[in-house]
């Protein structure tokens, strides 16, 4: 466990069953307080994904599910604890990474080479027939999470908005 990946669940999608793999798979106290540091929380109650793992053709997977999470975040006018609930929805598509044949040799093509902007986002990599569903977790945690939160009823005076606005003012300069 790290910090840059401190929620590890690997799962093998070499061999899915035909019907799909339903995980669930919930945050320890070390990986919630580890995760919080990584997204500047005050803490974490509870993380926990609700996933099913399909398959989606030849050699990709389709995870579906659910992210849940219970977190203490810092108000952005009172600077005091809030509490939040996130929940977001999972439908991301996995594959092995695409290879094209020259030279007589297999080459791995970058994904950023294939971006498509008018489709669907290209599909995230499985790693040597392996997938993070906690690195998943993880990152639609991080997404659901809100940038600017505020306690019910905190605002900041007319004043103090003027003030701040004319300090970038003079920044931009």
């Amino acid at each position: 466990m790290t910090d840059a990946n401190p929620f590890v669940r690997v799962v093998r999608v070499d061999a899915l069953p035909k019907d799909g793999l339903a995980q669930i798979i919930e945050a320890n106290a070390a990986e919630r307080a580890a995760l919080a540091r990584l997204n500047d929380l005050v803490g974490i109650t509870s993380l926990k994904a609700d996933l099913r793992l399909i398959r989606a053709g030849r050699g990709a997977v389709r995870v579906r599910g659910q992210v849940t999470a219970e977190v203490t975040q810092t108000c952005v006018v009172t600077l005091e604890p809030i509490e939040a609930s996130v929940s977001e929805e999972v439908d991301v598509r996995f594959a092995e990474p695409a290879r094209e044949r020259t030279g007589g040799m297999l080459n791995v093509i970058d994904k950023n080479e294939l971006l498509d902007l008018s489709g669907e986002d290209p599909p995230d990599p499985i790693d040597n027939g392996r997938i993070d569903l906690g690195a998943l977790a993880a990152e639609f945690l991080a997404l659901g999470l809100d940038p600017y939160p505020r306690k019910p009823g905190a605002a900041l005076d007319g004043a103090q908005i003027e003030s701040a606005s004319a300090e970038e003012v003079g920044k931009r300069k």
